[in-house]
C-alpha cells in the first residue's frame, strides 16, 4: 500500500515577505510558526497604551540617532517561521527598505486578552534568539505593569514594575514613568 506523503506547506521569512506583499495595506499580517495570522484591530485603550509609548521611547531614542516605530516584523536568522509585529520597536542606523527589522534594540508587546498566552510564550521565545536584542517590554493593558525583560550578557534578567514604577532604560540614556504609559487612562 502507497503512502502519500505529506508537503511540509509551512513558510519562511523570504516566502512570507512575498506573499504579504500582495496584501491590502490595511490587513497587518504575522508569521507565526509557518503561518500567516492576521492581526485583528487593536481596541482602543490598546493603542492609547502603544502611543504614549512610542512617544516616550522616541524622545529617548532620538537623540541618540535612533527611532521609536510602530509596525515593524522582526526576523531573526535562529528562527525562520516566525516574524512577529511587535507594538513598538526602537532601531538605530539607517532606515530600512522595508518593513522588517533583524536589528532591534528594544521591543514592547502591549498585552491583549486575546493574544496574551501568544505574546508571552512563544514570542519571548522568539525575540530571544534576536542578538540585537537588549530590552524587551511586555505592557499590560489591563492593569498597570510592565515585565522589563533584559539581556545580561548570555542571559535574560524580569523585574515587574507598578504604576508608581519607574522603567529605567540605560541603552537609551533615559527613564520612562510607568504612569506616562497608562496616561489618559483609568487604571
Amino acid at each position: 500500500m502507497a503512502v502519500a506523503a505529506r508537503r511540509d506547506t509551512r513558510m519562511g521569512f523570504a516566502e512570507f515577505k512575498r506573499w504579504a506583499e500582495n496584501r491590502p495595506d490595511a490587513e497587518r499580517w504575522e508569521l507565526l510558526d509557518g503561518e500567516p495570522a492576521l492581526m485583528s484591530p487593536p481596541r482602543e485603550r490598546h493603542q492609547r497604551i502603544v502611543m504614549n509609548l512610542a512617544g516616550r521611547l522616541d524622545a529617548l531614542a532620538e537623540p541618540r540617532g535612533c527611532r521609536a516605530l510602530p509596525g515593524l516584523g522582526i526576523v531573526s536568522a535562529a528562527q525562520d517561521d516566525i516574524v512577529p509585529i511587535p507594538d513598538v520597536v526602537v532601531r538605530c542606523g539607517p532606515p530600512l527598505p522595508d518593513g522588517y527589522a533583524e536589528d532591534p534594540l528594544l521591543v514592547a508587546e502591549v498585552l491583549s486578552p486575546s493574544t496574551m498566552s501568544l505574546d508571552r510564550g512563544r514570542k519571548i521565545d522568539f525575540y530571544r534568539t534576536v542578538p540585537s536584542l537588549k530590552v524587551l517590554l511586555i505592557v499590560y493593558s489591563d492593569e498597570a505593569r510592565v515585565e522589563v525583560w533584559r539581556r545580561e550578557a548570555d542571559d535574560w534578567t524580569v523585574q515587574a514594575l507598578g504604576f508608581d514604577g519607574s522603567l529605567a532604560l540605560p541603552e537609551l540614556d533615559g527613564t520612562v514613568p510607568v504612569r506616562d504609559i497608562y496616561r489618559g487612562l483609568a487604571v
